[in-house]
């Protein structure tokens, strides 16, 4: 009985300094897209979303009390997008537009989120331990959480925006030490000081992305003043007014004009009325898009209306009017119309 436990004790003593030579291997999963939503430019507070990374650590088979301490680290790099982990990320539109973003490590903000472990700005860091049984080996996942932002107060163009990571902007380097008696210790760092060490590029994938929904806003409209006139209209009375509006770069718009409060039900006649006692007296007009006076504005999207896209600037639309000749004298007064205008985005 005291040989069998003297030969126990000293297999034991064997299996805990024998070396390893165990490899510890690392892979990582993370949400396919990091999704802001739709974001307003001109924003007056900031926009946050999270992404998940699963990373998930196997090592083979080492002994019946074997276990393993693993430190990974989770870099990320500026991504498509351009822009700079150390200073701002950035999302860009097919057309080149830009967006500023940024990851963090905490849910604070206050810890940007980088490429290389302990670099500046450093890589995301998590420890995990597992047993390694002698049979079927083993492994431990831990899932990480990023967290993005958008800042406030970005003027923006309407738009897709989106930025890829994968490749050389994702890389796990993970390290480890083993022991097939006891408990392995974590190590400090992710690439050095341990077991073995390892790295990964193209380690997972995943990607930004937000959605500036088109706008259109500042409208500011001129009347059209065909004038006085002393008795007949014998020829035209040609006049302008003018529409202002703003739209966010990239925005398609479409301006439709009613056919004012004064036409006749099922037709498309502009006029002007004046009040004489009881009578009522109107006066026709047209109004057009171009200043010879061949294509009538109305407001069938596509048809009639005026179209364009926006700067992110003022633009001015010229609205042209006609008077047709009168045959006859028409009432002396006060003509007036009130149109109504459309802007579809």
């Amino acid at each position: 009985m005291r040989v069998l436990l003297l030969g126990l004790l000293l297999l034991a003593g064997l299996l805990a300094s024998a070396p390893t030579g165990a490899t510890a291997a690392c892979t990582a999963v993370a949400n396919p897209t990091l999704p802001f939503g739709n974001i307003n430019s001109n924003a007056p507070g900031p926009t946050t979303a999270t992404l998940n990374i699963t990373v998930t650590c196997t090592t083979a088979a080492l002994s019946l009390l074997a276990t393993t301490g693993v430190r990974v680290c989770v870099g990320i790099g500026a991504g498509s997008g351009g822009g700079s982990a150390t200073t701002s990320r950035t999302m860009a539109t097919g057309s080149g537009d830009t967006m500023n973003f940024q990851l963090y490590n905490n849910a604070s903000f206050g810890q940007v989120t980088g490429l290389l472990p302990h670099g500046t700005p450093p890589a995301q860091e998590l420890a995990m331990s597992y047993n390694v049984p002698l049979l079927t080996g083993g492994s431990g996942a831990q899932t990480t959480q990023l967290f993005a932002q958008i800042p406030a107060n970005q003027v923006l163009a309407s738009g897709a925006y989106s930025s890829s990571f994968n490749g050389a902007n994702v890389v796990l380097t993970w390290a480890w030490n083993e022991v097939l008696l006891g408990t392995a210790t974590v190590p400090a760092t992710c690439n050095g000081g341990a077991t073995g060490t390892n790295s990964a590029s193209a380690a997972f994938s995943f990607t930004a992305t937000a959605n500036v929904l088109p706008q259109c806003g500042s409208y500011v409209t001129t009347n059209m003043n065909f004038g006085n006139v002393t008795g007949g209209i014998p020829a035209n009375i040609d006049q302008t007014a003018t529409l202002t509006l703003t739209c966010l770069k990239n925005t398609a718009f479409q301006v439709g004009l009613n056919n004012g409060q004064n036409n006749p039900a099922a037709t498309t006649t502009r006029r002007m009325a004046t009040t004489i006692g009881t009578g009522t007296y109107f006066l026709n007009y047209e109004l057009y898009r171009d200043s010879a006076r061949t294509q009538r504005w109305g407001n069938t999207l596509t048809v009639d209306t005026a179209s364009g896209t926006g700067t992110g600037s003022a633009q001015q639309l010229t609205i042209y009017g006609r008077v047709p000749p009168v045959s006859g004298q028409p009432p002396a007064g006060t003509y007036n119309d009130l149109v109504q205008v459309t802007i579809t985005y």
